[in-house]
């Protein structure tokens, strides 16, 4: 069975960008377009690994982390930080927060699927 990523972007294009690179490396993909309904699909779901934007409406990526990682039903789950927020503190704060990784837009797809295989391992 196929390992199951969750995306969390308000971004149609990144969606697809990254989702059609998961797919096509074995990934099942699932997606959510604000904070809130990615929360409640990760609860929902239980993916495998979620690549959360921060700048999100309803619910920001930082609240939705925090929310998951304080719950033990999903705390394990990996949650990549996926932004364009730079700063030292954004990083900080996203690490507090209990991301297991920070990935910086714009992104290079290669670097980002070593990220993942190295948090969950291959698609299948």
């Amino acid at each position: 069975m196929a390992k199951r990523i969750l995306i969390v972007d308000d971004e149609p294009n990144i969606v697809l960008m990254v989702g059609s690179r998961l797919k096509a490396n074995g990934y099942e993909i699932l997606s959510a377009h604000d904070g809130m309904a990615g929360y409640d699909l990760a609860q929902k779901e239980k993916p495998d690994l979620i690549i959360l934007d921060l700048m999100l409406p309803k619910i920001d990526g930082y609240k939705v982390c925090g929310l998951l990682k304080k719950d033990t039903r999903y705390s394990k789950i990996p949650i990549i930080m996926f932004t364009a927020k730079a700063q030292e503190e954004d990083v900080a704060l996203g690490k507090e927060m209990g991301a297991d990784d920070y990935m910086m837009k714009p992104f290079k797809p290669d670097i980002l699927l070593a990220k993942i295989q190295e948090l969950i391992g291959p698609a299948a």
